[in-house]
Order: C-alpha cells, then sequence, then structure tokens
C-alpha cells in the first residue's frame, strides 16, 4: 500500500468527521496539513529504518560472496593435493554460501525497488504539502472576508436596524414639530436685526429714488 492510500485513510476519517460537524475550513486545512506533516515523520522514519537494512543486507551479500570465494580456492588447494574428499567438501560450502548470497541479492532487489517507490511518494507528498502550506493563508483570509460580509449582511436584513432606522424617522419629526412650534412663536415679530436692516433697505431706496429725481430734472 502506498503513501497516498494510507494517507487518505487516515485523513477521510476526521475529515469525514469534520463535514459532520460543519467545522471551518481553517480548521479543515490545519487538520490536513497537520497529518500530512506526521504521515511525512512516520514515513521518513519508515524509509530511514528500510535503509539500515539494505545495508545489512548489502553487507551479508558482500559475506557469502567473500566466504563462496574462499571456499573455492579451497577446494582448488585440495585438489591440487589430490585431496578429491576435502575438494568436494569445500565445494558444498561454496555453493551453500552461493545460494544465500543468491537469495539475499533477491530480497535486496525488492527492498531497493520499494525505497525508490517511497522516495517517490514521500517527493509527491512533500510538493502536496507545500501546495497546502502555500494555500492555508489563503483560504483563512476568505473565511475571516466572508464572514464578515456575512455579518454586514445579517445586520442590514436584521430586523433592529430596521427599528433603529424607523426610530429616527420618528425622532426627526417630533424635532420638525417642536422647530414648527418655536418659528409659529416668531411669526409676525420682527426681531432688532430685522428692523435695523429694514431701515438699510429703505434708505437705499430712497436714495436710489432722490438719484432717480435729479436725473429726470437735467434731462
Amino acid at each position: 500500500m502506498g503513501i497516498f492510500s494510507r494517507f487518505t485513510d487516515i485523513v477521510n476519517s476526521n475529515i469525514n468527521n469534520l463535514l459532520d460537524k460543519a467545522e471551518d475550513p481553517a480548521k479543515m486545512v490545519r487538520l490536513i496539513i497537520q497529518e500530512m506533516e506526521d504521515t511525512l515523520v512516520e514515513v521518513r522514519s519508515s524509509s530511514a529504518k528500510t535503509l539500515a537494512d539494505k545495508k545489512e543486507l548489502t553487507r551479508q551479500v558482500l559475506r557469502f560472496d567473500s566466504e563462496a570465494q574462499q571456499w573455492q580456492e579451497k577446494a582448488e588447494l585440495a585438489l591440487s593435493k589430490d585431496r578429491d574428499d576435502l575438494a568436494r567438501a569445500a565445494l558444498i560450502e561454496k555453493k551453500k554460501n552461493t545460494e544465500n548470497s543468491q537469495a539475499l541479492s533477491g530480497e535486496l532487489q525488492h527492498v531497493e525497488e520499494h525505497i525508490s517507490k517511497l522516495q517517490g511518494e514521500i517527493s509527491q507528498l512533500q510538493e502536496k504539502l507545500a501546495d497546502a502550506k502555500s494555500r492555508q493563508k489563503a483560504i483563512v483570509i476568505r473565511e475571516k472576508t466572508v464572514n464578515s460580509r456575512l455579518k454586514v449582511k445579517q445586520n442590514i436584513d436584521s430586523n433592529k436596524v430596521n427599528d433603529a432606522l424607523s426610530r429616527f424617522d420618528r425622532y426627526e419629526r417630533k424635532i420638525d414639530d417642536i422647530e414648527a412650534q418655536v418659528e409659529s412663536f416668531d411669526l409676525g415679530r420682527k426681531s432688532l436685526a430685522d428692523e435695523i436692516a429694514e431701515l438699510e433697505s429703505n434708505e437705499k431706496v430712497d436714495d436710489e429714488l432722490a438719484s432717480l429725481k435729479a436725473k429726470m430734472k437735467k434731462k
């Protein structure tokens, strides 16, 4: 099973729980990133152990190859001394070491293939994690913005706002009525300033009339 199929199993249960509870997107993104990071730590630890196993298998293969070569040399030495029995026994030992080396080489090949796939999946997961982190901030900002807009919309459509505006209208009408009452008391009355202004206006008219009479006499 690859990292992603396993990672999907880990995350899906938590995401489904969040969806059932209608949790906020920011929390969901944080959870996904946390799951990715935890998975990476776990997989890297497993990968390190696998690499250690590979080194151990490689050492064993080299040891069996070396021992097989030594038994080969011993068999040749025995034959040079006309000891066929010893040469035969040495070749049997060589065969055992060769078979062990071949078996471990097969295991080593499987381990190397597994490590290669693992490294590719780790790279993909790292890319996905980097992408999730880069999008996390944008998602949080969008969530805050849309929540703010929602609150504004709710306030605009709220009965409280409409009631408040209605009260403002009533207050304004009351103030208009009071102002009208005040103005009604002043109807027909001239203030000192009004009387002086009237005198100034009449004086200007008188001056203009005198000027006009003088002009007519000259003609």
